[in-house]
């Protein structure tokens, strides 16, 4: 990539599900902007109307994985969603960007290991009867152990992978 190319940065998160989806994702962009970074929002895709909702989905997945494959980073929102864990689109994706060889940094708030997050009786067992993982990292160890750095908001993450992507390219 030429060093004057701005990195292109993948906004993966279940911010498109938000009431203000639109509006938080030109938010995201703009902080990407301020920092050098160029961000890629899901609903940047065009989708054709009047499909089938399976259609309207493949074609929804299709195109966030072309971003995907497109960027050079992915910057994903690993809060907790509908439960305990992160999105599961999210996760995919981070999955899939750290199967490319890019880089992902995460934000998320809030601290402690899964141990320390998830009720779990004295021998780490859940209420539904599940091991809770105790490696003291703050995410499944698939996630926490592949990222390449973590924040606790969008701001910090953002400027955080800004000075990761500048160090990555004086070194190439």
């Amino acid at each position: 990539m030429p060093v004057s190319e701005q990195p292109l940065v993948y906004l993966a998160g279940f911010d498109v599900f938000r009431a203000d989806a639109v509006e938080h994702g030109r938010y995201l962009k703009s902080l990407c902007e301020q920092h050098g970074l160029q961000g890629l929002y899901p609903f940047d895709n065009e989708v054709p109307s009047g499909l089938r909702p399976d259609e309207t989905a493949a074609i929804i997945c299709s195109a966030n994985m072309a971003m995907i494959r497109r960027c050079d980073a992915v910057l994903a929102n690993l809060n907790v969603f509908r439960g305990a864990e992160p999105d599961s689109g999210t996760v995919f994706e981070v999955g899939m960007a750290v199967a490319l060889g890019k880089p992902v940094w995460v934000y998320f708030e809030g601290s402690g290991s899964l141990r320390e997050q998830i009720a779990h009786d004295a021998e780490g067992f859940d209420a539904q009867g599940f091991q809770v993982e105790d490696f003291g990292l703050p995410r499944n160890l698939m996630l926490a152990c592949t990222w390449t750095g973590s924040s606790a908001t969008p701001e910090q993450a953002i400027a955080a992978l800004a000075a990761f992507m500048a160090d990555e390219r004086n070194i190439l």
